[in-house]
C-alpha cells in the first residue's frame, strides 16, 4: 500500500494525495486529521505553516474567539458555562528522520509527531470541530517551540504576555500517555559542580593540583546515589540524580586548574526548586567545590483533586485506560500548576516512542481518547 494512502471513517483507502496545509478540512475524522498534521513539517522554529492551517480551521467556526501570538493559536468559547477547561498541545516536533510524510500500516500511524504530539493535537482539533455546544467552556491552545530551550516555549511566552488567555479551572496537556492520565510532573534542575586546582607542567604534576582528579569524589557519590521514590498525593514519583556532562583541562601538557560536571536532578512534586537545590548542595557540602544552578523548572502537583478530572478519568477507564500514574518527566503542566490550576497529561501514544525514528501511534488509541473526551465534554 502506498505510504501516501488516505482513509475514510471506516479505514478504507481514499485517493493517494494528502491534504495540504490549507486543506485540513478535508481530513474528516480524528485519524485523518492526525495524518494531515503529521504531513505538515513543523520542526521547532518552523511552525508557521501548521499554525496557519490550525488558525484557518479554527476561524471557520463563528462561535470561537481566535487569538494568536507568533505561532501559538488560541480558540475560546464564551457560553457562560460553570467551568472552563484548557486543552493544550504543542505543534512542533523534533527534527525529521525520513519519517514525513507519514504512513498507515496495519493498526498504526507512522511518522514524526504521531506520538509527540500531533495525535493529541488532532484529538483536540477534532473536539473543536464537533463540540458546538460543549458542557463546559473550552480554551484550545496550540503552541510553538516546546521541543527546544524553555525560554522559547510558546506557552511560556503567552503566559508572560497574555496570561488571561490561559485562564481556566482545569488544564489538560495532550502529551502521550498511552491514553491514560499521568498526573503532575517531576521538576528538573541542572547544576554545574566545579572543582578548582592549580596549574602546573604535566611533567611536574606535584607542583600543581589537578582539578579533574578532584571531581572523582563527586562522580563517585553520583554513581552511588540511590534511586529515590517519593509518594505524593498517592502517586509514586521516581527521582534521579546523575552526571550528564563533564568538562575541564586545556593544553595537554598542563595540569588542569578547573573542571566541572553538569548534574541533572529530577525531583518529585513535594520539593520546591529551592528545596531541590539545597538537597543537592547538601550532598557535596564537605567537598572543595562550587555549585551553581544553570537551569531549573518547578515540579507540578498531581492536580487530580478536581471533580471534572474524576469524570474524565472515569470515561478513559471505561475505554480500557489504566489507573492514574505519576508523570516522571517535566512537561508544561507545571506552567498551569504554577497558576494554581489543576493540570494533567493525557493523550494517545506510547511516550517511549516519542522522538524515535520509528515513531508510531496506535490508531485505536487515537480514536479511544477522542471518544472519551467527547463523552466527557458534550
Amino acid at each position: 500500500m502506498s505510504e501516501n494512502a488516505r482513509f475514510d471513517l471506516n479505514g478504507e483507502a481514499l485517493a493517494s494525495t494528502r491534504p495540504s496545509a490549507a486543506e485540513l478540512g478535508l481530513a474528516h475524522d480524528v485519524v485523518e486529521l492526525t495524518a494531515a498534521l503529521v504531513d505538515i513539517p513543523s520542526v521547532s522554529g518552523e511552525e508557521h505553516l501548521i499554525a496557519d492551517a490550525v488558525e484557518r480551521e479554527a476561524r471557520t467556526f463563528p462561535h470561537l474567539e481566535i487569538l494568536r501570538d507568533e505561532d501559538t493559536v488560541v480558540a475560546r468559547t464564551h457560553f457562560g458555562r460553570p467551568a472552563r477547561v484548557v486543552l493544550a498541545g504543542h505543534l512542533d516536533t523534533v527534527p525529521i528522520a525520513g519519517n514525513v510524510p507519514g504512513r498507515r500500516d496495519g493498526e498504526f500511524l507512522w511518522g514524526r509527531g504521531t506520538v509527540d504530539m500531533k495525535a493529541g493535537c488532532a484529538v483536540f482539533l477534532q473536539l473543536m470541530r464537533e463540540l458546538r455546544e460543549p458542557r463546559l467552556d473550552i480554551t484550545w491552545i496550540f503552541y510553538d517551540h516546546e521541543e527546544v530551550a524553555a525560554n522559547l516555549n510558546g506557552l511560556g511566552r503567552v503566559l508572560r504576555l497574555h496570561p488571561h488567555w490561559l485562564e481556566g479551572d482545569v488544564a489538560i496537556l495532550g502529551e502521550p500517555t498511552n491514553g491514560g492520565i499521568e498526573a503532575g510532573c517531576n521538576g528538573t534542575m541542572r547544576l554545574s559542580i566545579t572543582a578548582h586546582g592549580k596549574a602546573a607542567h604535566s611533567a611536574r604534576p606535584w607542583t600543581g593540583s589537578n582539578a579533574v582528579h578532584a571531581l572523582g569524589e563527586v562522580l563517585r557519590r553520583l554513581e552511588e546515589w540511590p534511586l529515590s521514590v517519593r509518594n505524593v498525593g498517592g502517586l509514586d514519583y521516581r527521582e534521579s540524580l546523575l552526571a550528564v556532562g563533564i568538562s575541564g583541562g586545556g593544553p595537554r601538557n598542563i595540569v588542569p586548574d578547573e573542571a566541572a560536571v553538569i548534574v541533572n536532578f529530577r525531583f518529585a512534586p513535594d520539593r520546591s526548586e529551592r528545596q531541590a537545590e539545597d538537597y543537592v548542595r547538601s550532598l557535596f557540602a564537605d567537598l572543595p567545590v562550587t555549585i551553581a544552578v544553570t537551569d531549573s523548572a518547578p515540579a507540578a502537583d498531581p492536580g487530580t483533586n478536581h471533580s471534572e478530572l474524576d469524570r474524565l478519568s472515569h470515561e478513559l477507564e471505561l475505554r480500557g485506560a489504566g489507573p492514574v500514574a505519576a508523570k516522571l518527566g517535566w512537561t508544561d503542566v507545571a506552567r498551569f500548576s504554577a497558576l494554581g490550576m489543576p493540570a494533567i497529561n493525557c493523550g494517545p501514544g506510547d511516550p517511549l516512542l516519542a522522538h524515535q525514528d520509528e515513531e508510531a501511534c496506535s490508531i485505536e488509541q487515537i480514536r479511544s481518547v477522542y471518544r472519551a473526551f467527547t463523552a466527557w465534554l458534550q
